[in-house]
């Protein structure tokens, strides 16, 4: 059987499967017509590598051209440094086989240094979630949500950001930060753990959208369950520039069950956005109720070419006359009919030898025992 990368596979990764169900999606945009699950692993939960202990997976980028893949670990320096690992992906159309880790690179602060824990420096303390391989600069850009810790013992205030590095992981510049999205110490702006979750080009590179997973404090309340009125955003930079030039509305799903106890906490928000157009892109909604076991994961093919552009809005809630962008669901990961955990990263991988492209997600397994750091790989069937 044919692979893709002449590596050996490391047996401590485990098999999970390697089905070949199909399901028809709602929309043919993007020669998406049949998600095709090839198979799925499970990265074992504190997997060692290179003194560093694997997990977090938060972002996943595919280089065509080496073959590797990006992943972006969201440890808050507290395992280790910051970070970001190279892998190695084989499938074939047939099957999928193993994840080798090959490279682990510490982010760096503009000054060089690695960023430290919350403990040494919480304000300069990040929070990675994005990651992105830029093919045409030949550099990456991640994504933190910054921090956001307001009590009666202490005040943090650390903006979200978009960072470019090399693939050494050295600083080169940051995207400037509209300032809706500073951190405030009042409900205003950002709320702590919803921000920017999601980024990707647009084809040529010319355009980059970041995703914020929540509404702001302005734009309205958070998702819940039946809840119809969480709106988000999407912001569009010109990737020369690093400026910002459009945002847009994003309507989330309602959460999917309600959490046990009822006063517990749940969550639905954008996880990651894949970039397909100058207008549209996948967008992964996750949606967590604690007592729930399972992620709700649903894709969606979203279009802005007929939103509002709502940069100079405040309130999504007071100024109501937008139009959003729209979305049709691809894939609810229910239909898998498997434990899905925290879907965070999705990425086209290579082209299969029957001519179809690959697509790959990795869930986030937040270093606890019981999650998963899962990889699935579908085909997209035209």
């Amino acid at each position: 059987m044919k692979k893709y990368l002449l590596f050996l596979s490391i047996p401590l990764l485990l098999f999970i499967s390697s089905c070949s169900t199909s399901r028809k999606t709602t929309t043919g945009a993007n020669g998406f017509g049949q998600l095709k699950l090839i198979g799925q692993y499970i990265v074992p939960h504190n997997l060692p590598y290179n003194g560093t202990v694997t997990g977090g997976l938060s972002g996943i980028d595919y280089d065509a051209t080496t073959g590797n893949y990006y992943l972006i670990c969201d440890d808050r320096s507290a395992l280790n440094p910051a970070r970001f690992y190279t892998a190695r992906l084989y499938f074939s159309d047939k099957s999928f086989d193993s994840v080798q880790f090959t490279a682990v690179t510490t982010l760096r602060q503009p000054n060089g240094n690695a960023y430290p824990d919350s403990k040494t420096n919480a304000a300069l303390t990040p929070d990675p979630e994005a990651l992105r391989y830029n093919a045409k600069k030949h550099c990456l850009v991640w994504s933190s949500e910054g921090e956001r810790i307001v009590n009666e013992k202490d005040t943090i205030l650390t903006n979200p950001g978009v960072y470019e590095i090399t693939t050494a992981g050295q600083y080169i510049d940051s995207f400037i930060l509209p300032t809706q999205f500073r951190m405030q110490a009042t409900e205003n702006g950002p709320r702590r753990n919803g921000v920017f979750e999601g980024l990707g080009f647009t084809p040529g590179y010319r355009y980059m959208f970041v995703s914020l997973e929540e509404p702001r404090y302005e734009d309205g309340p958070r998702a819940d369950v039946r809840d119809t009125t969480a709106y988000t955003r999407l912001i569009k930079y010109d990737n020369n520039t690093r400026q910002p030039v459009a945002q847009y509305a994003y309507k989330l799903e309602p959460v999917a069950y309600p959490a046990s106890p009822a006063n517990a906490f749940k969550v639905n928000g954008i996880s990651d956005i894949m970039v397909l157009s100058d207008h549209k892109m996948l967008t992964i909604e996750r949606s967590f109720s604690t007592g729930v076991k399972d992620c709700t994961i649903k894709v969606f093919i979203t279009d802005v070419s007929l939103a509002t552009d709502i940069s100079a809005v405040n309130s999504l809630r007071t100024d109501t006359h937008f139009k959003p962008a729209t979305k049709k669901l691809l894939l609810d990961f229910v239909s898998l009919g498997k434990y899905i955990d925290n879907i965070e990263g999705v990425t086209f991988g290579p082209v299969l030898p029957n001519g179809h492209q690959s697509l790959v997600f990795v869930a986030d397994n937040n270093f606890s025992a019981i999650e998963e750091s899962q990889f699935f790989v579908f085909e997209v069937i035209p």
